[in-house]
């Protein structure tokens, strides 16, 4: 007993068919039968239709089983009436157990920390390679480059470390290469490392695939440090500005990379083949009869986003712990130093703020230490231009509030989880976001351009 299809409708209808519609896990399907079809009838039609093992077992809108071998009729079940179908023990899309084990450590597990300790080194070597002089400043960059080199090899089981590690020694060598005493040319240094990282970033990615989230952070990252102080450079711009723009984009991106982190197929977004669940909106048959999103397919979407999340802190990290102290070293004139230390405090509210809605405790750490880098440079700035009576007045000002903060926090019993205080808080990251953008005018010395420009007349 075949389906009707659309054109044979009116036709089944006129001869006393009945016009159903059947709802189940597997799909909705709009079904015509006879009016003396029974029930087992209509459960294979509906199984042939969205493909299961077995006919389902009918009910009535009210619950009651339809028992197979009576009609439909008899039954009460007229033109239009909405059936419900019970999925069978065997339906191949049904959720499979899970089963908890523990799985063998496997080699290199922790060796993400010596991955932190050689990039720390690497830092500190082109620190330390910048203040020397002669031969030992070329030996410094000469070392860095090996270690870059070696870090792209692709053998051995720990390639995918040092694929991480290698863009860091390629921009330390890149910085001691290029540095030079003059204060203005730091940031095109800075620029210039960050340039290096990333064309090494980009040979690790097609050499190592299993740390594709990571590299390609490496990538962007330097390709716009490398873009920001280069423009900056070719403006004739002062020191300052490429230090703003590099803060105020760290900053915002704390906020931002969540949304770009998590990448999940429109694939598994969308089943088209469920969509229409009006009547004799649905008389096509379905073809899909397995889960719409396979379980194997959550796990690397969770984990491919829990890479990137923690690469991009490490990347808002180290462009704070950067442009963050620059931009107070530069910003020297009195206009330009209140906006450095209003972006510089600002900034740290919005990333101690963004830092809350990470559920990761990997990048939520390091964004909470780059939001306390840059408070502390925002307040150590304030204390030393602002009056000192000022700062003492602004110190209890601080102490009161956190007095209150612990209080509210203790009374709600939840802080930030709680819905009240999460809206407040998004309302408070919103403001503080607002005023990085608005201060940046301010602190790249724009504002003061246009005033000394002759902007007042």
């Amino acid at each position: 007993m075949p389906t009707q299809t659309a054109d044979a409708v009116e036709p089944a209808l006129a001869a006393g068919g009945l016009a159903v519609t059947v709802h189940g896990t597997a799909g909705v399907v709009d079904i015509v039968v006879p009016s003396d079809a029974h029930a087992s009838d209509l459960a294979r039609e509906y199984a042939t239709a969205v493909g299961l093992p077995a006919p389902p077992v009918l009910r009535d809108r009210r619950g009651v089983v339809l028992v197979p071998d009576a009609s439909l009729a008899s039954r009460g079940i007229t033109s239009g009436a909405l059936l419900a179908a019970d999925s069978p023990p065997t339906q191949s899309y049904s959720r499979p157990e899970v089963v908890e084990t523990v799985a063998p450590r496997r080699a290199g597990d922790f060796s993400f920390y010596w991955v932190g300790l050689a990039t720390l080194l690497a830092v500190a070597a082109a620190g330390f390679g910048a203040q020397a002089d002669g031969w030992q400043q070329t030996a410094t960059a000469a070392l860095l480059a090996l270690g870059a080199l070696v870090g792209i090899l692709p053998a051995g089981p720990y390639a995918a470390r040092r694929a991480i590690v290698a863009p860091a020694f390629a921009a330390g060598a890149a910085f001691v290469t290029t540095i030079d005493p003059t204060p203005e040319t730091l940031p095109m240094a800075v620029g210039v490392a960050g340039l290096s990282a990333a064309i090494v970033a980009t040979i690790s990615r097609s050499l190592v695939s299993d740390v594709d989230a990571a590299l390609k952070v490496w990538t962007l990252t330097g390709v716009a440090v490398f873009v920001v102080t280069a423009l900056c450079a070719l403006l004739g711009t002062s020191p300052q500005v490429p230090w703003s723009i590099l803060f105020a984009a760290a900053a915002l991106a704390a906020r931002i990379v969540p949304s770009y982190a998590v990448d999940v197929p429109d694939s598994y977004l969308l089943d088209v083949s469920k969509l229409s669940v009006t009547a004799w909106s649905a008389r096509a048959k379905t073809t899909s009869s397995t889960a719409t999103v396979p379980f194997g397919e959550v796990t690397q979407v969770a984990e491919r986003g829990t890479r990137t999340l923690a690469a991009a802190s490490w990347a808002i990290l180290a462009v704070v712990a950067v442009s963050g102290p620059g931009l107070v070293a530069t910003a020297t004139a009195d206009v330009d130093r209140v906006g450095a230390w209003v972006i510089m405090l600002a900034g740290a509210f919005v990333i101690l703020l963004s830092a809350r809605s990470y559920r990761y405790w990997l990048p939520r750490g390091v964004l909470r230490v780059a939001g306390l880098i840059s408070l502390v440079v925002g307040v150590h700035a304030l204390v030393g231009w602002s009056d000192p009576e000022l700062v003492s007045w602004l110190g209890l000002g601080v102490v009161l509030i956190g007095l209150a903060v612990i209080v509210a926090a203790i009374a709600t019993g939840r802080g930030w989880r709680s819905a009240k205080w999460a809206a407040r808080a998004d309302w408070a990251e919103s403001l503080c976001g607002a005023a990085v953008i608005a201060s940046f005018v301010v602190s790249s010395g724009f504002f003061r351009h246009l005033w000394e420009s002759g902007f007042r007349g």
